[in-house]
């Protein structure tokens, strides 16, 4: 008899078991990252919103928590200020793929502006041709001071923005100006040519600082879209 209600009770239990198992709570998973259409309506919306970038073409596209953003601004900042509103709480990556164009439409006023100060600049530049072709320019000689000279001449005859676009002589005049008394370039004798905003830099520097120096204004100039680097190093004289 005993071993009759042994048997009876270990069923009993075999039976419940899968009962007691099938009644037990899944566990529930949850994700923690926010849904990519929502980052993407968020980070439109605070772009929208910025007074310097809602006049801007810039899309924006989120993948897997990476935002992807394409179209045109104006200059380096704008850019920067983009990354900075994609950055927002569920974002692992910004990939910042807009392109600094001077043909890009943006808040008026902003390039009127800084073509004010470019031609400020190349007349400061141009007064200062002869004492500084020495020490801020190096061995430019006759060749810069004709080249600072015939940018100023054509600012004064009326170097201007057309619409949106700095013309080829502004962008010409604003990197020799940028040039003209920088440390890092005592010494050099550098060319500069400007073709449809693509500036070449030919001629040697001193050192390969001042090479770098070169360039890195060169490309900080608004209206260029490239620069070539034909540069060479070579001592000073």
């Amino acid at each position: 008899m005993k071993v009759v209600i042994c048997s009876l009770a270990c069923s009993a239990a075999l039976v419940g078991l899968p009962l007691a198992l099938a009644a037990a709570p899944r566990p529930q998973t949850s994700s923690a990252t926010t849904s990519d259409s929502s980052l993407d309506q968020r980070i439109e919306a605070r772009i929208q919103k910025d007074a310097t970038l809602k006049n801007h073409d810039i899309k924006v596209d989120v993948s897997n928590g990476i935002v992807t953003l394409t179209g045109t601004v104006p200059n380096n900042a704008h850019r920067a200020r983009a990354t900075t509103l994609a950055q927002v709480r569920g974002v692992t990556r910004v990939d910042n793929q807009l392109v600094v164009s001077n043909e890009a439409k943006g808040t008026k006023g902003t390039l009127e502006r800084k073509y004010d100060e470019g031609v400020e600049k190349s007349k400061e530049a141009a007064s200062k041709a002869g004492e500084k072709t020495r020490e801020g320019l190096g061995k430019a000689g006759e060749a810069t001071k004709e080249g600072v000279k015939t940018a100023a001449d054509k600012t004064k005859e009326g170097v201007k923005k057309v619409g949106s676009e700095l013309t080829d002589a502004w962008v010409l005049a604003a990197v020799k100006a940028k040039f003209v008394g920088e440390d890092a370039l005592k010494g050099s004798d550098i060319n500069v040519d400007v073709d449809k905003h693509v500036v070449t830099l030919k001629g040697t520097v001193a050192s390969a600082a001042g090479r770098a120096r070169a360039i890195e204004l060169a490309k900080s100039t608004d209206g260029a879209d490239r620069v070539v680097d034909n540069l060479t190093i070579a001592p000073k004289r």
